[in-house]
């Protein structure tokens, strides 16, 4: 499976780890990621793909607009 802009991913590696994110963009080897509350929009995350497990779902990008929408949008994802 590959990671889109808008992809919801697990990582699998340091601080974050077992924590999910939603993919906002690519930064050459890196992907950018944020999850709306330690890792808000205004300062994203940069990570490694291969520290990456990518779920099957896509968030649209009408859900990424506002930390509380990233939040919301992972909030499913995080209780389960």
């Amino acid at each position: 499976m590959e990671i889109v802009k808008g992809s919801v991913v697990k990582a699998k590696a340091g601080r974050d780890k077992g924590r999910f994110f939603i993919v906002l963009g690519f930064d050459g080897e890196y992907v950018i990621i944020c999850d709306g509350k330690s890792r808000k929009l205004e300062k994203p995350k940069r990570k490694k793909e291969k520290h990456l497990s990518i779920s099957s779902t896509v968030i649209e990008n009408g859900s990424m607009g506002t930390n509380r929408e990233i939040r919301k949008a992972l909030s499913k994802f995080n209780k389960s």
